[in-house]
């Protein structure tokens, strides 16, 4: 029988790679990085991707890596939080997998990423405002998603649970 990929969607700090990680080590399935596997073809940081290219370019590759890794089979594709932007992303994701929106608030995204310098999207005089506006732009993208997971106040281990009863009873 074919496993179907758990994707994983939602804005930066919604938690994603966290999750991610703990469902490969609950499933035994192998765990991808879209924005790990950019880094790798680019031999740079996201943000010198950004900076020097443009975003334009950057999703470019990244609908490439979406395109690559979503035929493949069995495994956890952790998702850059804006993959969610183009129709064909969405669409690749679904033909082989369980695409999960794991949503936050605002003020818990800005929580969970105020320290962290490698964000493109947030190097602005007003982190929480640009927060609220790149996710109310992205919110009925992220929607698309075949399963909606809130993550506020809650444990990576509660959420994996509701992730693995759903797998399994697909």
């Amino acid at each position: 029988m074919k496993k179907k990929n758990i994707c994983l969607v939602g804005f930066m700090g919604a938690g994603k790679s966290r999750i991610g990680q703990r469902l490969a080590q609950l499933t035994g399935y192998s765990i991808v990085s879209t924005d790990s596997m950019i880094i790798e073809k680019e031999g740079r940081e996201i943000a010198d991707i950004f900076k020097n290219r443009g975003e334009s370019y950057f999703r470019q590759i990244e609908k490439t890596i979406v395109a690559k890794t979503s035929r493949m089979q069995g495994v956890i594709i952790d998702c850059g939080g804006g993959v969610v932007l183009d129709p064909i992303n969405i669409a690749n994701l679904k033909a082989n997998g369980i695409v999960f929106y794991l949503s936050a608030t605002p003020e818990t995204i800005y929580n969970r990423v105020k320290s962290e310098s490698h964000r493109p999207l947030l190097n602005v005089s007003n982190p929480m405002d640009a927060i609220r506006d790149l996710l109310d732009k992205r919110q009925s993208f992220y929607e698309q998603a075949n399963i909606i997971i809130h993550t506020d106040d809650r444990t990576v281990e509660d959420i994996c649970l509701e992730i693995t009863n759903i797998i399994q009873n697909d």
